[in-house]
């Protein structure tokens, strides 16, 4: 029984990686598409903590161009920051013609964590319920492709996730101090979630909501919503025939390095 599963689990797995190769394959067509075309594309991926953002970001981007695909995920905001027009520091990451810029956590922090936690008054959240709307019109108008995306998880899950992180030393880095009231504050997150997916879920920047209890699942079904949201065709590819290396010049060159500092090949 013990095999069986384990090789259920192995094919399980295997299906995964063909799939996700596939759409990854179709993301570099993409990615060139982008470039060629000048296209400027902003994604906002937000969700309670734990939702599985941060996996399904690197499933997008670990085969890609850091230059082309770039991703931003700011820290709190410093005192200077704090001063500025609440967008400010959002704007200075925009992509230029050419550039899809993946935002981990968006001005949105502010229709959830700074609101549920008081980090800012009801007025300034209320203030800017009102206006994400119009700036985002702005943006699309601009010609800016902006695709939003709400990473669901049950509660049931993302206690599961933070306990397999408080007892795994490689992701115990994961556990911000933002977490644990995120927990006991379940219900307030969510209210804060309704009240700004009726205000900000727009024609012209619509939310998407991708349940991600299955870590796997979430990141293919991102992987292929995105593929659908931006239309784009396969261009050709210019062979490329590796040049002969010139021999002019030549000596030994790894005899001149010898006797330099080597690292010690330990694997």
């Amino acid at each position: 029984m013990k095999k069986d599963k384990t090789k259920k689990k192995k094919k399980q797995k295997s299906d995964y990686e063909k799939e996700l190769q596939r759409l990854q394959v179709e993301l570099s067509h993409l990615q060139a598409w982008i470039k060629a075309k000048g296209l400027k594309v902003i994604i906002l991926f937000e969700g309670r903590d734990g939702a599985g953002k941060g996996g399904t970001i690197r499933a997008i981007t670990e085969r890609l161009s850091p230059r082309v695909f770039r991703v931003v995920a700011l820290p709190a905001p410093s005192d200077r920051e704090k001063t500025q027009n609440y967008m400010q520091r959002y704007m200075a990451h925009f992509p230029a013609a050419g550039e899809v810029v993946i935002f981990d956590r968006s001005w949105y922090n502010r229709a959830g964590v700074e609101h549920v936690m008081g980090f800012c008054t009801p007025e300034e959240h209320r203030r800017f319920l009102q206006l994400a709307p119009e700036i985002e019109r702005y943006l699309v108008e601009g010609g800016i492709i902006l695709i939003k995306l709400w990473l669901e998880v049950s509660a049931k899950e993302q206690r599961r996730r933070f306990e397999a992180r408080i007892n795994d030393p490689m992701r115990q880095w994961k556990l911000s101090p933002m977490d644990l009231p995120s927990l006991t504050r379940w219900y307030d997150y969510s209210r804060a979630r309704d009240q700004m997916l009726k205000k900000t879920d727009t024609k012209h920047a619509p939310w998407h909501i991708v349940r991600s209890d299955k870590k796997k699942s979430a990141r293919l079904n991102t992987i292929a919503h995105l593929l659908s949201a931006i239309k784009y065709k396969e261009l050709p590819y210019k062979k490329v025939k590796l040049p002969a290396r010139s021999t002019k010049g030549a000596y030994d060159d790894e005899a001149s390095i010898a006797r330099r500092r080597f690292v010690a090949e330990k694997y």
